[in-house]
């Protein structure tokens, strides 16, 4: 597996921007460290950094959600529950 961001291969990120929508990482709220990710019309996924999660392990968790949004319709939502 990759270790370092610029080995990282980020397709569906890279589509979602690419596409107009964007990604927000950092303080959301009380939570500490978020990653969400939005297509202009809505949210496909919120994540909550997990303790000793690296950002590239963020990351890519981040790219596999917005392709399980777009693919399967499967919204996740770690920060409301």
């Amino acid at each position: 597996m990759p270790t370092g961001a610029h080995d990282m291969k980020l397709d569906n990120i890279d589509d979602l921007i690419d596409g107009h929508g964007e990604i927000t990482l950092g303080v959301i709220g009380p939570v500490r460290c978020a990653a969400v990710a939005t297509d202009g019309t809505q949210a496909l996924a919120m994540l909550v950094r997990r303790d000793g999660e690296s950002l590239g392990a963020l990351l890519r968790r981040l790219d596999k959600a917005i392709e399980d949004a777009r693919e399967r319709e499967v919204f996740v939502d770690e920060i409301n529950g």
